[in-house]
């Protein structure tokens, strides 16, 4: 017999399958042209913003050339990944692992900015964060090279941390 929660369950179960089943068989140049249309409009405003923080940045050139190189180099690998997404020929095991990797690019990205925002709170520098891998290289604005400080910044990215990281700082 089929009770009220049953019939409920089998009609959402039933619409999440034909919605999947929709997603999965819906043409790929549908969904680049949307995705593409996206990225022309948050890069044309991007290209509007950085016209106007070019007058107003503090930090060194080092700095900012090597934000600006890391951001470059992360669209593209993001833009080839989303390609991996986006391609009927490739098998599922490919498009996951695409996903994964993006899934880590952002939440790299995301810890970057977030030891850079503390490192510029506790020690006041202006400083460019990578993270690859278990390695993270920390170039630091500063003319003199400052062995304590940079022991008391390398103890303050571990902390952000769970496992044990190869921590390297440079100062420029």
């Amino acid at each position: 017999m089929i009770n009220k929660k049953n019939l409920w369950f089998l009609t959402l179960f039933s619409l999440i399958l034909v919605l999947s089943v929709y997603y999965i068989t819906m043409p790929n140049e549908l969904l680049l042209t949307n995705s593409g249309d996206y990225l022309k409009n948050v890069n044309s405003k991007t290209e509007e913003k950085t016209d106007e923080t070019k007058t107003t940045v503090t930090e060194s050139e080092v700095i900012t050339a090597l934000k600006i190189a890391s951001e470059e180099e992360l669209q593209e690998e993001l833009d080839a990944l989303k390609q991996v997404l986006s391609d009927s020929q490739k098998s599922a095991d490919e498009k996951n692992e695409a996903f994964d990797k993006i899934k880590n690019m952002n939440e790299n990205k995301a810890k970057e900015e977030e030891i850079a925002k503390i490192l510029k709170q506790e020690f006041d520098v202006d400083t460019f964060i990578k993270i690859e891998g278990s390695s993270v290289k920390v170039v630091v604005k500063k003319d003199k090279h400052d062995t304590a400080l940079a022991n008391k910044m390398m103890r303050k990215v571990q902390e952000n941390f769970d496992t044990s990281m190869y921590i390297s700082i440079e100062f420029k």
